[in-house]
């Protein structure tokens, strides 16, 4: 029907964790930023999705909650205006359908003077012969009338209009699954900028800590007490925490404007997160219970399960073609050599077309049709799969991830108290600066890891209710504002 209906459907349906941030993070580097434009989670590829018509820049810095984030989303993003564009051509699809079966009127009056030539008409010579003038006229003509035509019976047409009913429907639950779509691209870049600002005070953090244990390695050096290489290591883990950091503000200074391009602010616009990454329990739900909900829910199944329909009335319209129609015309109005002494004039005919031959096109028309709906069916069968697909990836996700928040916190206390006690070694002169800069790294490593979890629980948490059919109530339930 619409290409641009259609690729959404079947590039954008599937909904997996994709592994934006490593699970396992690099001690000494903090994983990219997403780069505006990045394709989301859940696409192939970069999507109308993730780009918008953007507004004015407004003055000042706004506050930009994640709630906020989507709801700017849902009004500015591309794809969904997109899309909502196609729901309108399929509706004038309809009614082109629809007009095959509807009345047309129209009225074309019309008054003629004419002069003829006889030997132009094909007699020459008959004027001369008979001494004649070789032009005839000049004569008048007047008529007004208004015609009606009506297909009373033709059901190819009737089974085409229906057929183009459906496609409507499915424009309609297109429209719906692009909300949820929109969701998920403002969720991920939303949830990506909250982990980089996360990063970013987790490095200045990690610098004054450096700095601290520089500082004290300095003075060690100065007391005799350490050696200048212990200096050295330490300040060489000081430059490399200040690199996290510069690196960290640049991550989420281009994540922001990723963020400004899904939800249709200026490149320009200045604006602050409101939202901090947060951990809500996931209440349970099985997977049972989730597949009949996105069953029930996800508008591309409903979407393809009108396109099947639409398919199969196609198919009855171009089997229709060996049938016979009725139709009826008819005109009334007026009619003479000019107005003032027309006459009341009308015509009244019905007319029964009955396909003797027509070449093959009809069966021609029969096995496109076929085809077509063969295709409808294959891809309702697939994205029956994919749901499912989505569906237990996400609840996966969701328990694993889970359970890596809990342990990455865990790591993090005891990182920093084994930092604690390297540094009260290091300055009771028992051990030298490597011990140090290594629980250094620990700690560093036990918070990306930390920041890495708790970005996939919350995109878990995204990708289920999407997966699921049910992307704006479940934002709205499980990422509440505090």
């Amino acid at each position: 029907m619409v290409p641009l209906r259609i690729a959404l459907r079947f590039l954008l349906s599937g909904v997996l964790i994709c592994g934006a941030v490593p699970c396992g993070a690099q001690t000494n580097s903090t994983p990219p930023a997403s780069a505006p434009g990045q394709a989301i989670p859940g696409t192939s590829g970069a999507s109308t999705f993730a780009s918008s018509v953007p507004t004015k820049v407004v003055p000042g810095v706004m506050q930009l909650s994640l709630q906020e984030a989507i709801d700017r989303g849902l009004r500015h993003n591309l794809g969904l205006l997109l899309s909502r564009a196609d729901t309108g051509f399929a509706r004038g699809q309809r009614w082109e359908q629809l007009s095959a079966l509807l009345p047309h009127v129209t009225a074309a009056p019309y008054v003629a003077e004419s002069k003829l030539n006889i030997d132009q008409l094909g007699f020459a010579g008959l004027a001369s012969m008979f001494h004649l003038s070789p032009s005839v006229g000049p004569y008048s003509y007047f008529d007004a009338r208004a015609a009606v035509s009506e297909t009373l019976f033709d059901w190819q047409s009737i089974n085409a209009t229906r057929a183009a009913n459906q496609n409507v429907k499915s424009a309609d639950y297109t429209l719906q699954d692009a909300h949820d779509l929109v969701v998920l691209a403002v969720g991920y870049t939303y949830l990506q900028a909250m982990a980089d600002a996360a990063r970013i005070e987790t490095a200045e953090a990690q610098v004054k800590t450096a700095q601290s244990l520089y500082d004290q390695a300095g003075d060690q050096v100065v007391a005799g007490t350490a050696a200048d290489i212990d200096a050295l290591r330490t300040k060489v883990e000081l430059q490399t925490r200040q690199q996290q950091l510069i690196q960290a503000k640049n991550d989420f200074a281009i994540q922001k404007l990723s963020v400004a391009r899904v939800i249709g602010l200026a490149p320009a616009q200045e604006f602050e997160l409101t939202d901090k990454s947060p951990y809500q329990p996931f209440a349970g739900i099985s997977v049972e219970q989730a597949l009949k909900r996105a069953y029930q829910s996800r508008s591309d199944y409903r979407s393809a399960l009108a396109d099947v329909r639409a398919a199969e009335l196609l198919r009855k319209a171009a089997a229709a073609g060996y049938l016979p129609s009725l139709s009826l015309g008819a005109d009334y109005g007026a009619g003479g050599i000019n107005p003032s002494n027309a006459t009341q004039v009308y015509d009244v005919r019905g007319t029964l077309s009955i396909p003797i031959f027509t070449g093959n096109s009809v069966h021609g028309n029969v096995q496109q049709a076929d085809a077509k709906l063969e295709q409808s069916r294959e891809r309702l069968e697939s994205l029956r799969a994919q749901i499912e697909s989505d569906v237990r990836s996400a609840l996966l996700n969701l328990q694993s991830s889970a359970d890596r928040v809990t342990v990455a916190r865990s790591n993090i206390d005891l990182a920093e108290q084994t930092l604690v006690q390297s540094g009260d070694r290091f300055s009771a002169d028992v051990t030298d600066s490597v011990e140090v800069v290594q629980s250094q790294e620990a700690v560093a490593s036990a918070h990306e890891q930390y920041i890495s979890s708790l970005y996939n629980y919350n995109l878990a948490k995204i990708s289920l209710v999407r997966a699921m059919g049910i992307a704006e109530q479940g934002v709205r339930e499980y990422f509440r504002e505090k």
